[in-house]
């Protein structure tokens, strides 16, 4: 890595060995950071690579190219080794020697047999970051256990939680849900990512170290304030995880956020709802009178922006300091004139499926966008150099 580098982590070797969300959502990460990563696939390819849906093909019918595979996989190089095999261990080897990291999600139980063990690895390259990702760690009781996203989310207390706010008054009678997509195993690249660079930064006083990461525990981080009110005696339900007025709101064409935390904030809410005769009622000065009346406040301002388009109120509401903002549909994301100016998408090559919009990373490091190598790797896709790991 050198510190004047176009990116943050330029001159990193990440070598992967991921079937699920989390690992490789980690590497993905430290690629687009500018580290180059090496996607180890059995034959077939990973699992990932058949995980639905499936992107349209250039002729308008679907195409073999997992949707979430081209994200996850965009920028990476991909080399076919058989780790059950002699010879692919040694070929592993070659690729873990130089690397900096490797990151895997193999259960526990099968590491030994296939020479990736965090034994055998540490004493065969005592430089190397080894991060393993797995739903509930590498170590106690649950070690051994399998967990898709669902599972993850729900043991990870969240999943409990949901829907809340304007879903669930609206939906009473559901059955606790989970967040859409792979949130949960994706907290859990995150936490594999961030593990990854601590070890990194600590390198130069302690060498390699393991850096065992448990998904679950990294969704449990993400409802910390249901688990500090548990450690308080109060369980929380969905049904009062809200704020007691705003939120979700519906309008005229669509939906927006809304919420006032600040007086100033408040006070720009009345004057955005045209200061009606309810809102200046001398009792509402008080934030606690406020949260107390939540729902009465809610349905007043529903009532007023049912009949009003989201844009419109929106516009209005942001030149007040009121913190507002429309809900967009996927569609309207990668339309957005903002999403593209600050350059959050990139079009890659996705093979059968042509161009497609990618997004590029959650975060930026300064004024200049991170960007993509390349569009997800074909199957065994990997330059002699990176496969040898030099």
């Amino acid at each position: 890595m050198t510190g004047e580098s176009a990116t943050p982590l330029d001159g990193l070797k990440v070598v992967a060995h991921a079937s699920g969300v989390a690992a490789a959502y980690a590497a993905r990460m430290l690629g687009t950071m500018g580290g180059r990563v090496l996607l180890v696939e059995p034959n077939g390819g990973t699992p990932l690579r058949r995980e639905p849906p499936f992107l349209p093909g250039i002729d308008g019918t679907e195409s073999e190219e997992s949707a979430l595979f081209a994200y996850l996989a965009a920028g990476m190089e991909s080399a076919v080794i058989d780790l059950a095999a002699p010879e692919g261990q040694a070929r592993l080897a070659d690729c873990l020697t130089g690397a900096d990291v490797f990151i895997d999600d193999t259960p526990v139980a099968a590491r030994e047999e296939l020479g990736i063990s965090e034994t055998s690895l540490s004493e065969r390259f005592p430089e190397l970051i080894h991060v393993s990702v797995l739903p509930f760690g590498a170590y106690g009781p649950k070690a051994g256990w399998k967990g898709e996203d669902a599972v993850i989310q729900h043991a990870g207390g969240e999943g409990n939680l949901l829907p809340n706010g304007l879903a669930v008054e609206m939906f009473p009678d559901r059955a606790p849900l989970k967040i859409g997509g792979h949130f949960g195993e994706m907290q859990g690249g995150i936490a594999a990512a961030l593990g990854a660079l601590s070890a990194l930064w600590a390198r130069p006083e302690c060498g390699g170290q393991y850096v065992d990461i448990s998904c679950q525990d990294a969704n449990l981080a993400v409802g910390a304030f249901a688990i500090q009110r548990l450690g308080d005696g109060s369980i929380e339900h969905r049904v009062e995880r809200s704020f007691r007025y705003g939120g979700v709101i519906p309008c005229a064409d669509g939906y927006l956020e809304l919420l006032t935390l600040e007086q100033r904030q408040w006070d720009g809410l009345v004057d955005l709802l045209g200061r009606p005769e309810w809102a200046l009622d001398p009792a509402l000065a008080d934030s606690l009178e406020r949260s107390r009346r939540g729902p009465e406040i809610n349905g007043y301002i529903r009532e007023w922006a049912s009949v009003r388009k989201v844009d419109d109120i929106v516009s209005a509401g942001q030149k007040l300091g009121v913190p507002l903002a429309r809900y967009k549909s996927p569609a309207e994301i990668l339309q957005g004139d903002q999403e593209w100016h600050r350059g959050l998408f990139q079009k890659v090559n996705a093979g059968a499926a042509g161009l497609v919009d990618v997004l590029v990373s959650p975060f930026h490091f300064d004024e200049t966008p991170l960007s993509l190598r390349a569009g997800p790797p074909a199957l065994g896709a990997a330059r002699e150099a990176a496969a040898a790991g030099s």
